[in-house]
């Protein structure tokens, strides 16, 4: 079967911005989440591949030259990558082509990585969690808990066994890297390629940690504390810097936590304003009540006047959703709905006929 175009996938244009996609693909994960009533695993799945290349630009400049091959989405045939049968040497290699071709296989294999591609950065993690309407309101401090590669508690991140040191590669003499001659369609071609002993740290442990292997991470269970703010709505994304997974002399990514807020069985938002209804009779419309009114800060005592219409709105100043850049809170508008009774007993209804006759027009126009 084949895989549908990613711009389609997230519904934007193949000139769409960058918020332009994130946006695209927060509202689908919202949407499709396999957690969420009405939604589709495999939906979800396809929006994530999508934006896991769209929101790379390399991986996006790949996919608009070559589609799904230039990103690992299609092999073989007329469809597969271009450059299938020949080999470029794998990752973290450079090439020396001499007039600019290095720069043209740059583009299309994201240049060298290793030691030549700066400070080396663990992966981006991405969650979700899910609050009730009143902790999205007045926020929540949270517990998430993910396993992660995170820094090898034995090692402290070395990749050496305690006791042990790091000493100079002896297959690249520490520089990270080793030039190589190759054969491929333009000739012999000299390539500068990862030392895969060191890895392109140009040390090695003495000895490998015991733990985890020299690599100086391992996969570890981890409960982060966040701290939600007041006023979140769903579908936002709050960044956490560094809470993503560790790589060995490098920084660690970031932690995206995706946000989802329940729906309230009698209340709605809309922005920092919070919606709600509540039914009254025909009598108290007419001649005027108070009634208690459910409000996320309790129940609140609110006067009806003497004739009050149906659908008449009132406002509760303060009894919102706080805003993010102040501490002032939006309004709680409350819809009044008249109730019309439907059956009445004798007494009533010449109660009703009275009130006719005597010639006055109420509220309801009788």
């Amino acid at each position: 079967m084949a895989q549908r175009d990613y711009y389609e996938v997230l519904g934007v244009s193949k000139t769409a911005s960058e918020d332009e996609i994130k946006k695209a693909f927060r509202k689908g994960a919202v949407k499709y989440h396999p957690d969420k009533e009405g939604g589709d695993e495999a939906k979800f799945k396809e929006i994530n591949e999508a934006y896991e290349v769209l929101k790379d630009k390399q991986k996006r400049q790949r996919y608009d030259q070559f589609g799904h091959a230039g990103v690992g989405g299609a092999t073989g045939g007329a469809q597969g990558n271009p450059f299938e049968g020949f080999d470029f040497g794998g990752q973290g290699m450079q090439f020396d082509f001499g007039g600019g071709l290095g720069d043209i296989f740059g583009q299309f294999f994201g240049g060298a990585q290793g030691a030549q591609q700066g400070p080396r950065r663990g992966r981006d993690v991405e969650t979700s969690i899910t609050l009730t309407f009143e902790e999205a309101v007045f926020g929540v401090e949270k517990k998430i808990s993910l396993n992660l590669d995170d820094e090898c508690d034995h090692c402290h991140g070395t990749g050496a066994e305690p006791g042990y040191s790091l000493k100079t590669c002896p297959d690249c003499k520490g520089a990270g890297q080793q030039t190589r001659v190759m054969n491929s369609i333009f000739g012999q071609i000299q390539q500068a390629v990862t030392c895969q002993t060191c890895r392109g740290k140009g040390k090695i442990p003495e000895k490998e940690c015991s733990i985890c292997g020299g690599k100086g991470t391992t996969r570890q269970a981890r409960e982060i504390k966040i701290k939600i703010p007041a006023g979140i709505d769903d579908g936002a994304t709050i960044r956490l810097r560094e809470h993503g997974e560790a790589v060995q002399n490098g920084s660690k990514g970031d932690l995206y936590v995706h946000i989802r807020v329940k729906a309230h069985k009698k209340f709605t938002r809309e922005g920092n304003i919070i919606l709600s209804v509540e039914h009254i009779s025909m009598v108290d419309a007419a001649l005027g009540t108070e009634i208690d009114v459910d409000t996320v800060d309790g129940k609140v005592r609110m006067k009806i006047p003497a004739g009050t219409q149906n659908g008449t709105d009132f406002k509760l100043s303060g009894h919102g959703v706080p805003n993010f850049r102040n501490e002032s809170r939006g309004p709680h508008i409350v819809g009044i709905v008249v109730d019309i009774p439907t059956k009445l007993s004798k007494r009533q209804k010449e109660i009703l006929e009275e009130f006719k006759k005597s010639g006055k027009k109420g509220i309801f126009g009788i």
